[in-house]
């Protein structure tokens, strides 16, 4: 008998002026990029598991609170976004990652609140 196939779900995605309205509305804007990555430049609002970490940190993520979930691009962000939703918690990719979020004009800062920079 063949094993049955899941149906592909799309993974929820929002746009930059999406995401930051819900962190504004009290989202935990998750960054699951790499620590070199999260050192030269981030959303000042963002919580920092890398993606290599979130299945041990997992805990780490306030329950109840939706999750935008941001990365360089938008790839890896969407990997976590799924996992996520699959472990019941009320998350989305944010489209374009943090490219996109720079290049709206938002805020990028350093680990020690200077100006940073998304490579």
């Amino acid at each position: 008998m063949p094993e049955a196939q899941v149906p592909e779900v799309p993974v929820p995605e929002v746009g930059v002026d999406e995401g930051r309205r819900r962190v504004e509305a009290g989202a935990v804007l998750l960054d699951v990029r790499e620590a070199e990555e999260w050192q030269a430049g981030h959303a000042e609002a963002a919580q920092w598991i890398p993606m290599g970490e979130l299945a041990a940190r997992r805990d780490e993520i306030p329950p109840g609170r939706d999750v935008v979930v941001i990365c360089r691009s938008g790839a890896r962000s969407g990997r976590v976004t799924e996992a996520l939703v699959q472990a019941g918690h009320d998350a989305v990719n944010l489209a374009g990652g943090m490219q996109a979020w720079a290049s709206a004009g938002l805020p990028v800062v350093t680990e020690h609140g200077g100006p940073g920079t998304v490579a």
